[in-house]
């Protein structure tokens, strides 16, 4: 029987992270479940999040995934650690949810030089405050100061496939003019949400060379290799056929159409209902 990962979004930025992770497990088999009918997830409230999200992670593990990867920002700040904690040890102990603010903290503790980060993100990321606290918490006292700017429209200009045009630059050029000027020794910035690498050779263009940016998907990726390697007991639970299946909360059509703009080339999905 097919044990793939499961890797869960509310909408499709998630699957910036899926086409990390196919390039580093090629071998692994793949679900990647997509809340579209319920996006966006930013402008909710963290009981609603968490509700949604833990219906999607139990409809995982009921597919037989061993493993969830939460690939939204909003969610891992919303919902991980109550699902986690309060949920994981009754209803499936011995399987893992990871989440991905967690992964992307600890690499921006590796690479800063003066500890001054900035952090990109949709509203509800930027009001749970998940990535001060958890640099706070994770970094080893390397980050010193943390600044951050919500970018509303980014995700709309992503998902309306408007990137090469005057209104993307507008904003983009707005948002990390604000953030810059919140912080002028900014060392590093981390695209806190997985639709913002579709946006980065525009971001680069108003950010200075001297900053680092962070992508999410190849952070994640790179954790989640040394994450199965440190834990046999769930790695040797996962199938590896190389399959990699999708399926959505919304219309299939609608998911293939727009999926294809983040991976690059055409998939099928499967409709489902929770």
């Amino acid at each position: 029987m097919s044990a793939p990962i499961g890797v869960f979004d509310s909408g499709y930025g998630g699957l910036t992270v899926l086409k990390a992770l196919e390039k580093a497990l090629p071998e692994y088999d793949f679900l990647y479940l997509g809340d579209n009918a319920r996006t966006p997830y930013g402008t909710r409230s963290f009981d609603v999040v968490y509700e949604y999200t833990l219906q999607a992670v139990k409809y995982l593990f009921s597919h037989n995934c061993p493993l969830v990867i939460i690939a939204c920002n909003t969610a891992s700040a919303k919902a991980l650690r109550s699902i986690q904690q309060l949920n994981l040890p009754n209803i499936a102990p011995e399987k893992r949810v990871l989440g991905v603010i967690r992964p992307s903290v600890e690499k921006v503790a590796e690479i800063t030089k003066n500890g001054h980060v900035g952090i990109l993100g949709t509203v509800g990321t930027v009001i749970s405050e998940s990535y001060p606290i958890e640099l706070k918490k994770w970094s080893g006292g390397r980050v010193k100061s943390t600044v951050q700017e919500s970018c509303p429209m980014w995700v709309p200009i992503v998902e309306n496939n408007d990137i090469e045009t005057e209104g993307a630059e507008f904003f983009i050029k707005r948002n990390i003019g604000n953030i810059l000027q919140k912080d002028k020794n900014l060392d590093t910035l981390i695209l806190g949400c997985t639709h913002y690498p579709l946006l980065s050779k525009i971001i680069r263009k108003f950010v200075p060379d001297k900053i680092r940016i962070l992508e999410q998907g190849e952070i994640v990726a790179e954790k989640l290799v040394d994450y199965l390697q440190r834990h046999p007991e769930i790695e040797d639970k996962l199938s590896k056929t190389g399959n990699v299946s999708f399926q959505t909360t919304e219309s299939e059509k609608i998911f293939e159409s727009k999926a294809s703009l983040f991976l690059g080339r055409e998939v099928k999905a499967q409709h489902i209902r929770f």
